[in-house]
């Protein structure tokens, strides 16, 4: 079993164990993954892209307004080391679409223009450099968390580290090294963003 496929199977357990048998059910029956066409551009716009994300596509084609089987679907699916506070996949053609969205709103962070806001040292300096993919928004639509793929680290960082933007107060921080590691930290932390409330 691969990181992905540990990771969904943990989720499952983690929905039954919190009351959300019904509603894991119900995704699994109409989930579907990405189509090659999709992920195929995926890979086109993002060489580097983790085989663990694909995976993860290839089961389910995001979770966040996803029409399946003619029902529009929302169903958590990622944290982020925040508590109790959840997020949803994006689909192969969500994370696409917004491929550049972060620039036109994120410039602040790269360029340092607050010294209140945290940014770690691992994220690059230089807007016309960066290259993020933006997998995945909180449960507040995306306004106030969303979490990237960072292929332009700065020195201090490492191709492929995870990374928060979380809003008011702002901070743009590395969450973990990797994406196979940033599983891993959420199956670590036994899926905690998943709770009878959620």
């Amino acid at each position: 079993m691969d990181i992905a496929q540990k990771y969904v199977a943990g989720l499952k357990e983690a929905y039954y164990n919190n009351g959300g048998k019904n509603q894991w059910d119900h995704f699994e029956k109409i989930v579907h993954g990405a189509s090659p066409d999709d992920l195929e551009k995926l890979q086109i716009l993002y060489p580097d892209i983790p085989d663990s994300l694909l995976q993860l596509l290839k089961i389910a084609d995001g979770t966040y307004w996803r029409d399946y089987a003619d029902e529009k679907i929302t169903l958590f699916f990622l944290g982020s080391g925040l508590e109790e506070y959840p997020y949803y996949l994006l689909s192969a053609q969500q994370i696409v679409d917004t491929k550049d969205d972060f620039q036109g709103w994120g410039d602040y962070l790269i360029n340092r223009e607050y010294d209140d806001i945290p940014v770690d040292e691992g994220v690059c300096d230089n807007l016309d450099k960066l290259c993020l993919l933006h997998f995945s928004d909180c449960m507040n639509n995306g306004g106030t968390s969303q979490l990237f793929i960072d292929f332009s680290p700065s020195a201090k960082g490492k191709k492929g580290q995870v990374l928060r933007f979380l809003h008011d107060p702002d901070e743009f921080v590395v969450v973990a090294d990797s994406f196979d590691e940033y599983l891993q930290m959420l199956i670590d932390a036994g899926y905690d963003f998943i709770t009878e409330d959620s």
